[in-house]
């Protein structure tokens, strides 16, 4: 069985797939400029707030969309569980 990877864009899906999983919105921490949000990640438990700080859905998907990032990511892995790969890749490099 292989796993396979998907791609989107849109907002619903990827707070779905992560809240499946006890998925948090975060920045990297100490990323932040003034008050802009920092390197987008996906928290899962367990948290660490030294290395993943936790940001609001709103701001995640202000920076989402300002930077035209698409969200890449697998359901299950090849062995047929939980899979919580997931990767942030600008959209031009998705050709």
């Amino acid at each position: 069985m292989t796993s396979l990877s998907k791609k989107t864009k849109d907002h619903e899906e990827i707070k779905n797939w992560a809240e499946q999983r006890d998925g948090k919105p975060a920045q990297v921490a100490n990323t932040s400029a003034k008050k802009e949000t920092g390197i987008l990640r996906i928290d899962f438990p367990p948290y660490d707030p030294e290395k993943l700080e936790e940001i609001s859905w709103d701001d995640f998907f202000k920076k989402f969309d300002a930077e035209n990032l698409v969200f890449l990511y697998q359901d299950e892995t090849s062995e047929g569980g939980t899979s919580y790969f997931n990767k942030f890749i600008y959209e031009e490099d998705d050709e």
